[in-house]
């Protein structure tokens, strides 16, 4: 289901705050990339990612690439950040981010 302008101007509140959790880098969404994402977005719900990638329209494809990958919601993209969202219905509300920052 996708996401409503009301999570996710909760989750920019949330995101803007957050150090990148995932590096993306010219190499793409590599094994290890991919590993780390699902762990990320398991134990944080909402994380932002950094793309070392010049090319805006390569980002972007890289952006959605993760998305796709990891099941995710695209929340925003500010320049080479990305900030995604995948809800985790047995989530640990001490390492998520959602949970810890909407109190």
């Amino acid at each position: 289901m996708p996401l409503t302008q009301e999570q996710k101007k909760q989750f920019k509140t949330i995101g803007h705050h957050l150090k990148p959790v995932l590096i993306v880098a010219d190499n793409g969404l590599t094994e290890g990339v991919q590993a780390e994402l699902e762990r990320a977005l398991s134990d944080h719900e909402l994380i932002k990612v950094q793309l070392r990638i010049t090319e805006r329209e390569s980002r972007l494809t890289a952006i959605n690439e993760l998305c796709k990958a990891g099941k995710a919601d695209l929340v925003q993209v500010i320049g080479k950040m990305a900030l995604i969202y995948r809800k985790n219905p047995k989530v640990n509300k001490n390492l998520s981010n959602v949970h810890r920052n909407h109190g």
